[in-house]
């Protein structure tokens, strides 16, 4: 039984993924020829560097490509003119950081107090909020293994409240090692924007359906599972003919319908 669904049109989009640089190796990635090299992380130019330098490595991924799907406009003098809703998803957010402030309290070391603050899931909304100078509505979302679906149902509840558009951003990486007991997919760096507003089949934009209903098959084994965000990704760098997209997390089958 389908339990609901949402469409959006996307207007402009961004990826990153470690050691994919160009289209020739989005395209060998895309088709799984090639896997992603390394960790690394993007340099996130068009943030300021006092800003910059706070963040985490994935939190300059989420940056990075929320940059290049919402670039600056010629016009901006970054004062908030362009105030668009952000929802920036992540499953694991800034967890190596909070560990890393915890372990330094069993250490007994005194704290960074810029480490303390931007532990927080809404660090990086945050910070591209104060580095834009926008005051619209910046929202971080969390939701375990189906934080993306969840995160553009977020979004289209904003694009039915009244927004023009909405900046999604899914970001993620690695669990620190702490966590290897209960890792449930094959975590790895990758980050994505879009830039979406309603659907609409006559502006020559890609539109999307997502879609949800019940899943009563057995959990997949986690190796066999990429994170969802990177699935969703691929799925929209694909060729046209892959017009769908089936994922099953937390007791949810989600299907994802590429439109014509």
């Amino acid at each position: 039984m389908l339990f609901g669904d949402v469409s959006f049109s996307v207007a402009s989009h961004a990826a990153w993924v470690p050691g994919i640089d160009s289209a020739e190796a989005w395209q060998q990635w895309i088709n799984g020829h090639v896997a992603a090299a390394g960790s690394g992380e993007p340099a996130v130019k068009s943030m300021p560097p006092m800003l910059r330098r706070r963040a985490s490595p994935a939190g300059k991924i989420a940056l990075e490509t929320a940059y290049a799907a919402h670039p600056l406009s010629p016009l901006d003098d970054g004062a908030g003119a362009d105030d668009i809703p952000l929802v920036f998803a992540s499953r694991h957010g800034e967890c190596a950081r909070s560990v890393e402030l915890l372990q330094e309290l069993v250490a007994g070391s005194a704290l960074s107090p810029t480490s303390f603050s931007l532990s927080v899931h809404n660090a990086n909304v945050g910070l591209f909020s104060i580095a834009r100078g926008m005051r619209g509505n910046g929202i971080a979302v969390a939701a375990g293994a189906s934080t993306v679906e969840h995160a553009l149902i977020e979004a289209c509840g904003l694009l039915a409240d009244g927004a023009a558009q909405v900046l999604v951003v899914m970001a993620d990486g690695p669990l620190p090692s702490i966590f290897d007991g209960f890792r449930d997919c094959d975590d790895q760096p990758f980050g994505w924007a879009w830039l979406i507003q309603g659907a609409d089949e006559q502006a020559a934009l890609p539109v999307l359906s997502l879609q949800w209903s019940a899943d009563e098959q057995p959990p997949q084994a986690p190796d066999a599972i990429e994170p969802g965000g990177l699935d969703v990704l691929r799925f929209f760098l694909s060729a046209p003919d892959q017009a769908g997209l089936v994922r099953r997390a937390n007791g949810r089958r989600w299907h994802w319908i590429r439109h014509a």
